[in-house]
């Protein structure tokens, strides 16, 4: 039998063996509750569901130009201009097949084997998984805990000063912990990295899910950075694999050729969806107000019954816990709580593997009467 490579010999996502065991316990006829994944309870706007209804009958489900549709692009760099007041050329953006992509194609463009590539600890596991199955040294700088739970730029000039470094990738809103950079913070980043030659990679995911202060897009900052968004989170169109990037002028086509072999393009059915999507913000505030509700809830209820919060619930939809006084296993709390309760949550190793057998993701994104039954169970099982 022939030998894997080293690049399959990456961690598990967690979170989506997680949502594999609830979805088969589902099937069994369990009552399941799923807080693992950052999935919305909704599903895609009406102005997405008309628009793809009209682009399946006008057949419009074949190849896209590599960056995607012009007329999406435009709509991307309309939605620059209403909402953050940026200016950005159409050209620049590069639809993809989800975030997920886009890191590939920043990676591959950016990057060359055993380059140093900076992440937050706690992070997204997918950043790591990806940079080490690429081949590249993942530097994970502690993010801090609390309401300092976010990366700095005296951390990232330490890292570097420590040993070089080619670039660093950040969230805000962050996920795990939904913390929020500040505006003053993001530029001190952003210049400190530009002194230091190392490249800018701005993950904007979970924009327009902030609940107490206004989005900040990197771009407000410099013009040299690589910003990657997506319509998963706020558009609640996860299924769709729909995303973007905005690049330097510079790195258009490095992008396109690398897309244009992996990817050929996202899909055309989609990104004809997307356009929509920027039609739908009435409806997608409503769902923000639910999670905003969902928030309220969890934010007296969680530390109510010992979960204390390892961060603050600034934006995005997750409660990032610290689950210290009931196991020093998250994973193995995990897959008991799926197995007795039905509830489905993140074990922190997912985010950090030094701390994160002590903490736990929870998402909010499901509905109100989840969110009140998720309690009641959780209150009654750690309670017992």
């Amino acid at each position: 039998m022939s030998a894997f490579s080293a690049r399959s010999e990456i961690e598990p996502f967690h979170a989506m063996d997680l949502l594999a065991k609830a979805n088969h316990q589902r099937s069994l006829g369990a009552l399941v509750i799923s807080m693992a994944v950052g999935q919305p309870a909704d599903p895609a706007p009406k102005t997405v569901l008309l628009a793809a209804e009209k682009a399946l009958k006008d057949g419009r489900i074949g190849y896209t130009d590599a960056l995607g549709l012009r007329s999406l692009r435009e709509a991307i760099a309309q939605h620059y201009a209403d909402h953050y007041g940026v200016s950005v050329n159409p050209s620049r953006i590069a639809v993809t097949t989800g975030s997920s992509a886009a890191f590939n194609l920043a990676f591959l463009v950016y990057f060359n084997p055993g380059d140093r590539v900076a992440i937050t600890r706690p992070g997204y596991p997918a950043y790591r998984n990806i940079l080490k199955a690429l081949g590249l040294e993942v530097v994970e700088i502690g993010a801090g805990k609390g309401e300092d739970s976010n990366l700095t730029a005296e951390a990232l000039a330490a890292a570097h000063a420590e040993k070089p470094l080619k670039g660093v990738l950040f969230a805000s809103p962050a996920n795990p912990t939904g913390a929020v950079l500040s505006a003053k913070e993001l530029r001190a980043i952003i210049e400190t990295a530009r002194e230091r030659n190392i490249r800018v990679l701005s993950d904007e995911i979970y924009h327009r899910l902030s609940y107490d202060t206004q989005d900040m897009t990197a771009l407000q900052v410099a013009d040299d950075v690589t910003i990657i968004n997506s319509f998963s989170k706020y558009y609640c169109m996860t299924g769709w694999r729909i995303g973007w990037m905005v690049l330097p002028e510079s790195d258009i086509r490095p992008v396109e050729r690398i897309a244009q072999s992996l990817y050929i393009s996202a899909p055309e059915l989609s990104q004809h969806a997307a356009i929509a999507a920027f039609g739908g913000t009435a409806e997608l505030e409503l769902v923000k107000e639910r999670y905003r509700r969902n928030r309220a809830l969890l934010n007296v209820q969680l530390p109510a019954m010992g979960l204390k919060f390892a961060a603050p619930m600034d934006g995005a939809f997750y409660a990032y816990c610290d689950v210290s006084k009931f196991t020093n296993n998250s994973m193995e709390l995990a897959h008991k709580m799926l197995s007795e309760i039905n509830i489905a949550a993140t074990p922190g190793r997912d985010f950090d593997p030094l701390d994160g057998h002590r903490t736990m993701r929870f998402s909010y994104a499901g509905s109100e009467a989840e969110m009140q039954e998720a309690v009641r169970r959780l209150s009654g099982w750690l309670g017992r």
